[in-house]
């Protein structure tokens, strides 16, 4: 009946408007000239406006038609018994639907498109999103099943030939064994000195989920049993670490730093596990992650700075980097899709290694984004970060982004002959040293066009992430996720992400890396590791940082005077994607003559004036903390009666 009305309304309005048209016209010749032209102007205006209403009705009645053919259609239900009533039910649906798309940034479809794509959607692609499904996101983490489209960070379009060519690590004469087991645990080693570290300090910084003890001496028994044959493994033979626990060990937890996943034992081996083992390294710990990877919040607390107890620390690799400036391991493996290696060693004081993307294999590791995860050393010094890297690197035959790079020997780089640009937020304590020491030191700024870095990282890690978590996302099991508001929100925006958009941003990545590539003029540069645009664009292009501590100063709001707590200071030495020899040979330089990486943090020791404040103290200055059920003050009284 709507119809047949507004069909009838047109024709009325079409015969009214031929109508006036002809009896306005022989009315003209009665009329005197001037009157006959102020007519003739008032019915022009009149005949616009009706043949616009005129038109505007037509295409109204043609686009009702359109939606009432779509509607039947869409239904199925050729005979309705009142098309009226379906017809109007589906354009509701589509101005419904028209709301959603407007959340997609495409809302500019008409009704009948919009109830088309509906149809098509239905009956196409949601078959084919629930076969995908069902084939590879049954289980969350992304550790089978990767995507095939790779990212490659190669800016010279070189392959490595053959298998890579181990750096020369040098030898070192006249050390001798430290009295002191403290001395020990911040040189170089002992099993047991480090399992009881891990223990003795782990209340106290929140840091460590698992300590594989067991494993540990037998992997040490190992090692010392391989020295009786006169068999030595390298510079890691009998070195203990510890691995972020998002790296699978079989036998033992996996939690992702999640309640949902606490429990969790993988029966699988993580490729850079496999590394460490067949150098002799001892794993004595499975260190805090942040809950899924993000920050430093997990299902046990949150971890603290070694260098200020009462403050967090930022970035989901918070336990490799609070157990390696606290001496509870000689160094430690971390990961980064942004950020979570700069940050944590930033605010610790440690020097950390963040690869060219694709150095180290990530197999049996949780993926958040498999064109931005990327495996790398927490440790004291940037030459021990060189053995680490030297072990781990090379082609994990399960891992389609890893690959042979081939990189030049830190320790034979002739740092004379390189320039260094440095930005203007560089410590120019490192630009001074390594000036004095021969290097080109020059003003420099990395020029891009892109303005939507740090917009494009974000949204491509939340679609990723999503694609190794959406049955944890459909399962409801966000709910109880620890920070509600890291993931969860980030997930569900994920989830409308357009597919288009997605490609787009990636086209953006690509405008990105070519112009970053165009103004890396100088063979690396000094700056601040922990500018977040800056550790978006590193992290986008796969180039390498090592991050060095370069010196300290005071705690804002710090307890009365002769308190040893301080922040630390650091800065980046970034160099091209697979160039990292290049940043590990000028940070070895720099630390060569300095000694800001050899201090230790006062953790038994705050100052005369100081000291670790108690339990109900730390949740007052700090209410989101966590503390575990054996309490902090318990820690403390242990510390006490150690002493």
């Amino acid at each position: 009946m709507l119809l047949l009305k507004m069909t009838r309304t047109c024709f009325v309005m079409t015969a009214l408007f031929l109508f006036l048209s002809v009896y306005s016209a022989s009315l003209w010749p009665l009329l005197p000239s001037k009157q006959l032209a102020q007519q003739h102007h008032l019915l022009n205006a009149s005949y616009t406006k009706m043949v616009h209403t005129n038109k505007r009705f037509w295409e109204m009645l043609c686009q009702k038609v359109r939606v009432y053919s779509q509607a039947v259609m869409y239904s199925g239900k050729h005979n309705h018994n009142d098309p009226v009533e379906c017809c109007l039910g589906k354009i509701k649906d589509a101005s419904q639907l028209r709301q959603a798309f407007k959340l997609l940034d495409a809302d500019f479809f008409n009704d009948s498109k919009i109830l088309e794509m509906a149809k098509g959607a239905k009956e196409l692609n949601i078959p084919i999103y629930r076969a995908n499904r069902k084939l590879v996101a049954r289980e969350n983490g992304g550790l089978h099943d990767p995507s095939v489209l790779v990212f490659n960070p190669e800016w010279t379009g070189e392959e490595a030939q053959g298998a890579p060519k181990r750096f020369s690590c040098p030898t070192l004469s006249g050390i001798q064994k430290p009295e002191r087991d403290e001395d020990i645990a911040f040189m170089n080693e002992l099993t047991r000195i480090f399992l009881h570290r891990l223990k003795k300090y782990n209340h106290v910084l929140e840091s460590v989920v698992s300590v594989t003890e067991e494993l540990a001496y037998d992997q040490a028994k190992r090692a010392d049993e391989l020295l009786g044959q006169g068999i030595y493994l390298g510079p890691l033979h009998g070195i203990p670490y510890g691995l972020k626990d998002i790296i699978a060990v079989p036998g033992y937890k996996t939690t992702w730093g999640s309640e949902t996943f606490k429990d969790q034992v993988l029966n699988m081996e993580a490729w850079v596990y496999k590394r460490l083992k067949s150098a002799g390294a001892v794993l004595v710990g499975k260190l805090v992650t942040g809950s899924l990877a993000y920050d430093s919040i997990w299902f046990g607390g949150r971890t603290r700075n070694p260098w200020n107890i009462e403050e967090f620390i930022t970035g989901s690799s918070a336990g490799p980097a609070a157990c390696t400036s606290a001496g509870m391991v000689p160094f430690a493996i971390g990961s980064e899709t942004a950020g979570s290696i700069t940050y944590p060693a930033a605010r610790c004081g440690v020097t950390a290694l963040r690869p060219t993307f694709g150095t180290v294999g990530r197999t049996g590791v949780m993926s958040i984004s498999e064109s931005l995860d990327k495996l790398g050393p927490f440790c004291r010094t940037a030459a021990d970060c060189a053995f680490i890297l030297d072990v781990i690197r090379g082609k994990d035959p399960d891992d389609l982004s890893s690959k042979d790079i081939t990189l030049h020997d830190p320790f034979s780089v002739d740092i004379t002959k390189l320039t260094v640009g440095y930005l203007e937020d560089a410590e120019m304590e490192v630009v001074q040293v390594l000036q004095l020491m021969g290097v080109n030191v020059v003003q420099f700024k990395l020029n891009y066009t892109v303005d939507s870095v740090q917009g494009i990282l974000n949204l491509m890690m939340d679609v990723d992430m999503l694609a190794h978590f959406d049955e944890w996302q459909r399962s409801g099991q966000d709910d109880v996720y620890e920070a509600q508001d890291k993931w969860p929100p980030e997930l569900r925006r994920a989830r409308i992400v357009p597919a288009v958009d997605y490609l787009q941003a990636q086209r953006a990545r690509g405008k990105l890396i070519q112009e970053v590539r165009g103004n890396f003029t100088v063979d690396a540069f000094i700056g601040n590791a922990t500018d977040w645009e800056r550790v978006c664009m590193g992290n986008l292009v796969g180039m390498p940082v090592i991050v060095v501590p370069t010196g300290f100063k005071s705690i804002s709001d710090p307890p009365p005077a002769n308190s040893r707590r301080r922040t630390t200071i650091t800065t980046g030495i970034y160099a091209p994607p697979q160039h990292d020899h290049i940043a590990l040979a000028l940070a070895m330089a720099y630390q060569s003559v300095t000694d800001h990486h050899k201090q230790r943090p006062p953790i038994d020791d705050l100052g005369p004036d100081d000291s670790i404040p108690s339990h109900s103290e730390l949740c007052t200055h700090q209410d989101n903390s966590v503390f575990k059920k054996q309490g902090f003050q318990d820690a403390v009284e242990l510390e006490i009666l150690e002493l």
